[in-house]
């Protein structure tokens, strides 16, 4: 468990309220250290953003081409199981590689402290007087470390290769990616799919659509800026700004291609 409220500290210093920051220090947090729930909040999120963005994209294209609405869903729907899946195997299979890569450099690491220690101290000082300590500071700091071999190693790890041991599951990486670019990709194709279901019950489809899309868009960004640290609302408005460029291009190209069709 961490020694302060985290959240309590991030909010003091997004406000720069410096007793606020004194009491998140002197109360306990309630979230566990390395937590992973974080990285699986962002796989959702960015999931999310290019879900909606390149299905909207597709409803905006076969708007332009002046295509029929069961068009909208072949090529809507298509783009989501197929997107979705290509996202959620790229995740899995680059975690998967990120994590035996960290593995791997662990039991060098790991392998290199037990057979040579004097070696990796030597190095571990040169690291920290290059960062601007003392030689002796740095070698009573190295005497200190060295003595739990965990800590070393997870502290050499971010020293020397700017790693963080912290291994994720790249299954559960996938399964969120893809959920949430099936969930928020299907937001544009909700209006099609009600026209289709029941012709003229939107008069304007694609501007419903659009209208949709371009608000779940900006909440998607809003919700953004969480990781990124940025204000909700530029965040917000800098992700429907770029939706709008890539549904507009789709549209145009619709527009400049449809007599193909």
């Amino acid at each position: 468990m961490l020694s302060r409220s985290l959240e309590k500290a991030r909010h003091a210093y997004k406000t720069k309220d410096i007793e606020a920051l004194r009491v998140a220090h002197d109360e306990h947090g309630d979230e566990p250290h390395g937590s992973d729930h974080g990285q699986y909040i962002k796989s959702a999120v960015y999931g999310g953003l290019d879900g909606i963005i390149t299905t909207f994209a597709v409803v905006a294209g076969v708007a332009g081409a002046s295509l029929s609405a069961g068009v909208v869903l072949i090529l809507g729907f298509a783009n989501l199981i197929a997107d979705g899946l290509s996202m959620a195997i790229g995740d899995f299979l680059s975690t998967r590689a990120e994590n035996e890569y960290k593995e791997a450099e662990y039991q060098r690491e790991k392998w290199e402290f037990r057979n040579y220690p004097e070696g990796e101290k030597k190095e571990m000082i040169e690291l920290y007087m290059a960062k601007g300590i003392s030689e002796e500071d740095a070698r009573t700091v190295v005497d200190i470390i060295s003595k739990d071999e965990k800590a070393w190693l997870s502290i050499m790890m971010v020293e020397e290769l700017g790693l963080l041991y912290d291994l994720e599951s790249p299954l559960k990486n996938a399964v969120v990616t893809f959920f949430s670019f099936a969930l928020f990709g299907f937001v544009p194709l909700v209006v099609p799919l009600l026209n289709w279901f029941h012709p003229g019950m939107v008069s304007d489809p694609f501007l419903a659509s659009s209208l949709i899309t371009g608000l779940t868009l900006f909440v998607l960004g809003a919700l953004k800026s969480i990781f990124t640290e940025r204000h909700w609302f530029i965040s917000g408005l800098e992700m429907f700004i770029v939706g709008s460029i890539a549904a507009s291009a789709a549209y145009w190209v619709g527009d400049v291609l449809g007599g193909l069709a």
